[in-house]
């Protein structure tokens, strides 16, 4: 059995490569261009927003209080009447990258992690590279991929929006089973 701590090289590499990965393809491909789109009257509804003063979280609208709230002929008129829809409100201010891109970095180091915990668990020293590439990059691409799924499920992200993302997984997934599969003690 390879110990856990024999994998901290690819664990780091694969992360970096990732990483560097998804700088390329968030700013340089335009494939994500295209996943938001601009607010009909978006002054007004801007300004509407800001007199509410919602606080940074998540909210869903209309909103029942219940299960049995939304069954009452008042919310039902206000689902047929609309808009109905999910919105996040981050803290006001122009957008900074350095937390979400260290938050990031850290999710695919335990990325990292949690497919070198599954390989040393099932292949032994000196497995060869395709094999400990099949294992390490199917488990990545689950870490990278699944969690996407849902949300065009329950909370109505275009498919089209996932299937990027998925796209996205996929090309993580392949460079950290082949990270692996390239440093896999012999």
């Amino acid at each position: 059995m390879v110990e856990l701590m024999a994998l901290w090289l690819p664990i780091i590499l694969s992360a970096v490569f990732v990483f560097v990965a998804s700088s390329i393809i968030h700013m340089l491909l335009p494939i994500h261009k295209s996943e938001y789109g601009k607010l009909p009257d978006e002054a007004n509804v801007l300004a509407k927003l800001r007199e509410a003063n919602p606080k940074p979280g998540e909210y869903m609208f209309p909103c029942a209080a219940s299960m049995k709230d939304s069954a009452t002929p008042e919310m039902q008129a206000k689902f047929r009447e609309g808009p109905c829809g999910f919105m996040t409100v981050i803290p006001t201010g122009a957008p900074a990258m350095g937390k979400p891109l260290t938050l990031w970095f850290i999710y695919t180091l335990v990325v990292g992690i949690c497919v070198a915990y599954v390989g040393q668990l099932t292949l032994p020293v000196g497995t060869d590279y395709g094999t400990v590439f099949r294992l390490t990059g199917t488990v990545a691409i689950l870490c990278y991929c699944v969690a996407y799924i849902p949300n065009s499920i329950w909370r109505g992200v275009p498919w089209v929006s996932t299937l990027k993302h998925l796209f996205d997984g996929v090309v993580y997934g392949l460079l950290t089973g082949g990270t692996f599969g390239w440093l896999w003690p012999a």
